[in-house]
């Protein structure tokens, strides 16, 4: 039987690794939107997009999810049976300099999705949250009831989100929320640390390591988070009464470990030089992943000296 799936956010790291993954069942019709905004470079969204084109079974569309009209207008052209709420407007540090950005992009893009959707004849809505609405715990691993605490706008703007769609009657028993921690693969953000020291790496310049690159960062490989996707789609059973679920490696690292693990897969010595601590950083992520595996079954994450062998190939080829 044919699905349609919509995703938002479909040009984007998450996104397109979720696309081409549904895409590889010829059963599926995958229709992506996004806006392709300027956040960051927008040739790497347009490699990934042209790479998406070439399954016969996914269609694009550029829309802002701020433009209520034409969002509802493609909705109801498309029908779909699943959404999966990728876009938003990503970047911690990015949002002190820009929160007007993070509340149009992430909160009334959200709030028009959820609106229009909410009468429509879904069988899931999935929505993409992170680890940020956390903030600083006492207490790890960090548990899906745990207080949460954002530090910066972005988390901010993630756990209203959240609140929206948690408070939907109408979506009540269709929605499902996952907390990304620490997502990293290839093609990723060129504004996220592994393509930061990669791209410093190849051109010979320092990469600064913020609280001397004692950060513990719970990694999590991209192809990880989109197999939990994928299950949560398939899976028949009612599982919505428990809407929220971590989705990370539980292993956290230290940056400044990390930065020796990618040095070697290269051979290369890295130029460091090591800063303070910068506003609206945590200090740690790390989640327990125990109610996702006892939900969706027991899995091995990817080992981060595995995922980054995959990272450093894309970034050969592409440059990101």
């Amino acid at each position: 039987m044919t699905s349609k799936y919509l995703i938002t956010g479909s040009t984007g790291f998450i996104g397109y690794h979720l696309v081409n993954r549904l895409c590889k069942d010829s059963k599926n019709i995958v229709y992506g939107i996004d806006s392709i905004n300027s956040y960051y470079t927008t040739r790497l969204k347009k490699i990934r997009l042209r790479i998406l084109k070439k399954n016969r079974n996914f269609s694009f569309k550029k829309l802002n999810m701020t433009n209520k009209k034409q969002l509802s207008l493609e909705i109801n052209k498309i029908n779909p049976n699943y959404i999966i709420h990728l876009a938003g407007q990503p970047g911690v540090m990015y949002s002190f300099k820009n929160p007007k950005s993070y509340l149009k992009n992430n909160l009334i893009a959200t709030k028009n999705l959820i609106n229009i959707i909410r009468h429509k004849n879904l069988k899931k809505f999935i929505f993409g949250s992170s680890s940020s609405v956390y903030g600083e715990q006492k207490k790890y691993p960090i548990k899906e009831n745990s207080s949460l605490n954002p530090k910066n706008y972005y988390a901010l703007t993630k756990k209203k989100c959240e609140e929206i769609i948690l408070n939907d009657k109408k979506l009540n028993n269709k929605s499902i929320i996952f907390r990304f921690f620490t997502v990293y693969g290839p093609l990723s953000r060129p504004d996220m640390f592994v393509s930061i020291f990669l791209k410093n790496l190849k051109k010979n310049k320092t990469t600064f390591l913020y609280n001397k690159g004692n950060h513990f960062r719970d990694y999590t490989y991209v192809d990880d988070i989109v197999e939990f996707l994928i299950k949560s789609l398939k899976k028949r059973k009612n599982i919505f009464k428990k809407k929220i679920y971590n989705i990370c490696a539980s292993r956290p690292k230290k940056i400044i470990d990390l930065v020796g693990i990618m040095g070697r897969n290269l051979n290369i010595r890295p130029s460091i030089k090591f800063m303070p601590k910068r506003k609206g950083e945590m200090l740690k992520t790390y989640g327990s992943n125990n109610k996702l595996l006892k939900e969706f079954g027991k899995k091995k994450f990817t080992r981060f000296e595995i995922g980054i062998k995959k990272t450093i190939k894309y970034f050969k080829k592409y440059n990101y």
